[in-house]
């Protein structure tokens, strides 16, 4: 099966952690764990070298390594998206081919931004992605989020999503982020192939109702995110609000308290890895939040920390 056979993308993609040994170098052996783990637990695809990933610690020869291993590693087993995002249009553009010719699904790309100050007009912002879906003809998804600190209007979204022929998903997770989705598919139409949640579904429920067909979340529990948008794909939007109770609460403290770092505690707590460890200048959460984060999953019964022991 390949994954364009899949389209549209539909359900719970997550973005998977980089996965260190203590001394901070990459553990290869432990990234295929976590990619088995991620699958076994309901992934309906995977997101690799987001910023949830570390992609930004990582060096251009390591991004190359992590792609290539996790794209073989997979197998077309799920679809796979690749992180590309980088500042310069032509290095955007050659980062999405290399992805799509070692088997990407698809590329999420954040709009151009270096820093607190460098950004780009709106017909550059326009010009940029049109340049890197000129290299390739795997679907974009666009990501819309404060890191980047480019404000990018529903308008421009929606012109995008009709103009250039691979803009096709976007992942929004700015403040009101349903009032943006539902907005979205409005003016774009047929043209929006794939709105999508993120920020760890701390949004979900408002998200769905927007009118989202899939998430982008953390690495940690896709089987407890499915229990939530299963059923309200299917129509059964009472189950799924009673799952998004019972799993906010996990969500809330993966959002606010451990961020990045929540799956790969979770994961190394349930053995699928053998160290949590982020590369510094990155430190580690506390060991009361850590606690904390375990403490809430173990109460919902994942199966992250199962799947190890």
């Amino acid at each position: 099966m390949t994954p364009t056979a899949q389209r549209p993308y539909r359900g719970v993609f997550p973005v998977a952690p980089t996965i260190f040994d203590d001394q901070g170098e990459l553990d290869l052996a432990g990234q295929r764990r976590c990619i088995d783990f991620m699958i076994d637990a309901g992934s309906n695809g995977l997101c690799i070298l987001a910023n949830f990933s570390e992609q930004f610690v990582l060096t251009d020869a390591e991004r190359e390594t992590v792609m290539v291993a996790v794209l073989e590693h997979v197998a077309g087993r799920v679809p796979v998206i690749v992180t590309t995002t980088h500042f310069g249009s032509r290095i955007c553009a050659e980062r999405s081919r290399q992805a799509q010719d070692a088997g990407a699904a698809m590329v999420m790309i954040m709009p151009p931004y270096h820093g607190a100050t460098f950004r780009v007009p709106e017909r550059a912002i326009f010009e940029f992605y049109r340049t890197v879906s000129d290299a390739i003809d795997i679907p974009i998804m666009i990501q819309d989020a404060p890191v980047a600190g480019t404000p990018l209007s529903v308008d421009l979204l929606a012109r995008m999503a009709r103009e250039i022929p691979n803009i096709r998903y976007f992942k929004i997770e700015v403040p009101m982020a349903a009032a943006k989705l539902r907005d979205l598919i409005a003016a774009g139409g047929d043209s929006i192939e794939g709105p999508w949640d993120g920020e760890e579904a701390i949004t979900l429920m408002a998200d769905l109702d927007a009118g989202a067909t899939g998430a982008m979340t953390g690495g940690g529990y896709p089987d407890g995110i499915r229990q939530i948008i299963d059923p309200y794909l299917a129509g059964r939007r009472e189950e799924a609000i009673a799952a998004y109770a019972r799993w906010l609460p996990l969500i809330n403290y993966e959002n606010r308290q451990c961020g990045l770092q929540a799956a790969k505690i979770l994961m190394k707590e349930g053995g699928v890895i053998g160290s949590d460890a982020v590369r510094h200048p990155l430190q580690r959460v506390h060991p009361a939040a850590r606690a904390g984060l375990i403490e809430i999953a173990r109460q919902l019964d994942p199966v992250v920390l199962r799947w190890g022991r």
